[in-house]
């Protein structure tokens, strides 16, 4: 699901509120957490998943077209843990 589609989901299950108020919302909330892991906290959403920064680590990594040595700087990688709640919907086996 992209974007606009949880947008116009949630404009159909919500029909008294405007669209453009919905797009605000969604993007404010996704601001919001991004904000946070730059900050270096921790997002946690009960019943959904958690949030949270992994740090990787400089190493040698190889161009695959020419097969030469290419310097990989180290990184910030955003990370998700699923909650609970989630992986038993999930798994109703």
């Amino acid at each position: 699901m992209t974007k606009s589609e949880l947008i116009a989901r949630l404009a159909a299950q919500n029909p008294s509120l405007y669209h453009r108020d919905i797009e605000r919302l969604v993007n404010t909330i996704f601001d919001t957490i991004t904000e946070a892991l730059v900050v270096g906290d921790r997002v946690e959403l009960r019943g959904f998943g958690a949030f949270s920064l992994r740090e990787r680590e400089g190493r040698m990594g190889r161009n695959p077209r020419t097969g030469e040595a290419v310097s990989v700087n180290a990184k910030r990688m955003p990370f998700f843990k699923m909650g609970k709640g989630m992986r038993e919907r999930l798994n109703k086996d």
